[in-house]
């Protein structure tokens, strides 16, 4: 990709800036418009990761009079609530307050007329009643004079090991060619993408254990652990023990545990003749002698088993498998950037667009 001159970005439903980091990661000459979004958490965020002054941040869509930025605005982009669309939702749709929404989207596009838009959605948007709402906002867009583009793209197909289909729509002002991106082999697993140290406070309590490796619940397509490809990340999968598990133990304790060739010296029956029944996890302990060490040494002792020790990804993961550097600063609460990591757009795929957008064919229509 050659050098371009200053891309001018602007996006609503925003975020913790996906795009933005896209635009980011390809170190593609930038400037942002304005962004905007009711989370005063995710604001929190975006202002403290994203080079955007606090007057140019809308809180809420209906505020932002996109007549002011006519034809100062290169690339809209914005996915709207898609609680209304999802297959696991209601799926009100148009009837929702939330997928009107999208409607805001098309008026910003109307006035501000950038040169070119993607919107964001769930896949469900398509077949919403019987793919009567699509066709309404299919018409709906075209009415607006772009070009439009529209594919379902998952991020597993473009380097992210997360299993995430999303519908993405892509206009263009002027009449031009464009083909969405090519997918490509994934090279990488969820593993790689782990931290190395992981504090204790991540792994699940014996209740939640007993629920994530249930046989029913582990049947369920919403559940799984060591998995190699991560499932689609929810912005609440942290309360409901749902989602995607790393069977592990503490990070720095591994002195403690003993090697499969002592643990089966220890548990021999008969061992040193201390004792003829080797028992762990004993209700009153042993006798803890001055010569514990040389104890342990001999194989007699007292142990203690653990079973299996699950943990949940920590925010810094789950920003990994949507695509975030980990220059991007953490600033809020777990809770809170599970919610805005599992809300994002995945930056992989974004890249691979706007790639398909910015390419050297398409300079001079574009820009």
């Amino acid at each position: 990709m050659r050098i371009m001159k200053n891309i001018r970005l602007a996006t609503v439903f925003s975020g913790i800036g996906a795009v933005e980091q896209a635009f980011k990661r390809l170190q593609l000459t930038h400037s942002i418009v304005f962004a905007c979004d009711n989370d005063k958490f995710v604001k929190q965020s975006y202002l403290s990761n994203y080079p955007i002054s606090e007057e140019n941040w809308y809180n809420d869509i209906h505020d932002i009079d996109g007549k002011e930025y006519k034809n100062k605005v290169d690339i809209l982009v914005g996915g709207s609530p898609c609680q209304s669309f999802s297959m696991v939702g209601k799926r009100k749709g148009l009837e929702d307050f939330r997928g009107l929404l999208i409607y805001e989207f098309m008026r910003l596009i109307k006035e501000i007329k950038p040169k070119t838009f993607i919107f964001e959605n769930v896949k469900g948007l398509l077949s919403h009643d019987s793919g009567k709402t699509w066709a309404i906002l299919l018409e709906a867009f075209e009415g607006l004079g772009y070009t439009i583009h529209k594919d379902v793209l998952n991020a597993k197909d473009f380097g992210i090991p997360q299993n995430r289909e999303r519908l993405f729509v892509v206009g263009f002002k002027k009449m031009r060619a464009f083909s969405f991106p090519i997918s490509f082999k994934l090279e990488v697993t969820m593993q790689d993408f782990l931290e190395d140290v992981v504090p204790n406070k991540y792994f699940l309590p014996e209740k939640g254990v007993k629920f994530v490796t249930d046989n029913k619940n582990l049947k369920k397509k919403y559940t799984q652990i060591n998995g190699t490809v991560a499932l689609c990340q929810k912005a609440n999968q942290q309360f409901n023990w749902h989602g995607d598990f790393i069977s592990s133990h503490t990070e720095g304790m591994d002195k403690y545990f003993l090697s499969n060739k002592v643990q089966n010296y220890v548990l021999a029956s008969g061992t040193k003749d201390f004792y003829s029944k080797p028992e762990t996890d004993l209700l009153i302990a042993r006798p803890l002698l001055s010569t514990m060490s040389k104890m342990h040494r001999a194989g007699v002792d007292n142990y203690i088993t653990r079973g299996e020790r699950l943990r949940k990804l920590t925010p810094r993961e789950c920003l990994r498998l949507m695509g975030f550097s980990d220059d991007f600063k953490i600033v809020v609460s777990d809770t809170q950037m599970y919610r805005q990591a599992g809300n994002s757009i995945v930056v992989d795929v974004l890249i691979n667009i706007l790639l398909s957008i910015y390419s050297e064919n398409y300079m001079e229509a574009v820009v």
